[in-house]
């Protein structure tokens, strides 16, 4: 039994939004919402200025287990999870082997037994990701795959993807497509701005992005079935999405917490932390992203978690691979710039997405919580890091507030 007192509950759609009150969980339930309430055996949690929402969602983590534990293993991924504030965690297929069938599927279940974040894994798309044949994506769906996505990989087959929609269709199975064209972004590793210019990189002109997510709405549109569009970046692309979801199409997207934030001027002393795949874009295009999050155009912020060892990320900066952790920061970051409603909001916009149930704050529900403060700030550091890898592009940038915990799946995480 676990009694948390004057907690500040922070659930936009829910009874209690906005409300100073007392959780009583006892067996993994919500089982009294109130004032003054008292345990005679238990654990009281109490804390200046705590805070409660449902918990995280994070629909884009790449942890190395299996294949290159070197980088992350399971254990350490779902703990920096934890840390971060995330209760549930959708796993890229980046690692090896990457799941392509029921066996893959459930060798990843086994892997994150008995954590406090749910870990949900995401199926290649197509064999190898190779792009020329369709995974098994029946018998992963069965298996418990959430989604399937050849990540970071263009699908540059456009009736393979239309077959792979309608594939889905009869099981309400989710693709995601990621928002490149290759031809068009060619050997490029920054976005085609003054900066990358001047800094003699190769460069991608945001018109790559822009131009897949229309072909690719237009397949879903032909499909009349759903997709996902992860890490959008440029205002076209949200355009783009707008307006399908104007005209009733079942198109979603995510955004990245260092996109929403960053801009391609972090390139000029070349810190290979901040390469990234999409590339960050001009101050003028990350401006913009804020009205698409405010809109609800952008369904969920990402933390885009990828784990990189110091020999890929110590060298040349177009040698460097691409990406950044994230689970960690993606909270902190964004709360020096953005209205926590529209956080917890879209931090918590996977569940309806990816057709899981959403938490709920109130008595009866299962407890599915995160808990944090808004108050305070820090620099970051990388001894602050629980992740293995400490590849983060928020380093040495300033940190506002502090996840606290979670509890979820009967399990405390308690940071304090």
């Amino acid at each position: 039994m676990i009694l948390f007192k004057n907690v500040l509950i922070c659930d936009p759609e829910g009874q209690y939004h906005d409300q100073r009150l007392d959780l009583l969980i006892d067996q993994g339930i919500i089982k009294t919402i109130g004032t003054k309430l008292e345990i005679d055996h238990g654990r009281v949690i109490e804390h200046e200025n705590l805070i409660v929402s449902i918990g995280w969602f994070d629909s884009s983590v790449s942890f190395g287990e299996p294949g290159f534990e070197e980088r992350q293993t399971m254990d350490n991924g779902l703990a920096a999870a934890a840390s971060g504030g995330f209760t549930t965690i959708m796993l890229n297929p980046n690692n090896q082997p990457n799941p392509q069938d029921a066996s893959g599927v459930n060798y990843l279940l086994s892997l994150c037994a008995n954590h406090a974040t749910r870990l949900l894994p995401v199926g290649n798309f197509s064999l190898n990701q190779e792009g020329k044949d369709l995974a098994q994506l029946y018998d992963m769906n069965m298996a418990g795959a959430v989604s399937f996505y050849d990540y970071k990989k263009p699908i540059e087959n456009a009736n393979l993807l239309k077959v792979g929609l309608q594939y889905v269709k009869p099981f309400n199975g989710i693709l995601q497509s990621f928002p490149q064209d290759a031809q068009i972004a060619g050997k490029g590793i920054v976005n085609e701005d003054r900066q990358g210019t001047e800094l003699g990189l190769k460069t991608i002109p945001k018109f790559a992005e822009e131009l897949r997510v229309a072909r690719d709405i237009e397949i879903a549109r032909y499909v009349d079935t759903s997709l996902h569009i992860p890490t959008v970046t440029t205002v076209a692309a949200l355009e783009r999405i707008k307006k399908a979801k104007e005209d009733g199409l079942s198109v979603s997207c995510s955004v990245t917490a260092h996109h929403l934030l960053l801009s391609s001027k972090e390139l000029a002393g070349y810190d290979t932390n901040n390469k990234v795949t999409p590339p960050l874009r001009e101050e003028d295009e990350v401006a913009q992203l804020e009205s698409y999050l405010a809109d609800g155009t952008i369904d969920m912020i990402t933390s885009d978690h990828t784990p990189l060892t110091i020999e890929s990320k110590n060298v040349e900066y177009d040698q460097a691979d691409s990406g950044t952790t994230g689970l960690e920061t993606a909270f902190c970051a964004l709360l020096d710039k953005y209205n926590l409603d529209d956080i917890i909001n879209a931090l918590t916009g996977g569940y309806k997405i990816f057709s899981k149930d959403k938490p709920e704050i109130k008595e009866g529900a299962i407890a599915n919580l995160t808990l944090f403060t808004n108050v305070g700030s820090h620099m970051l550091q990388k001894e602050h890091l629980r992740s293995t890898s400490k590849n983060n592009i928020f380093l040495n940038k300033r940190m506002k507030g502090k996840v606290l915990g979670i509890y979820n799946q009967q399990k405390l995480i308690w940071n304090e």
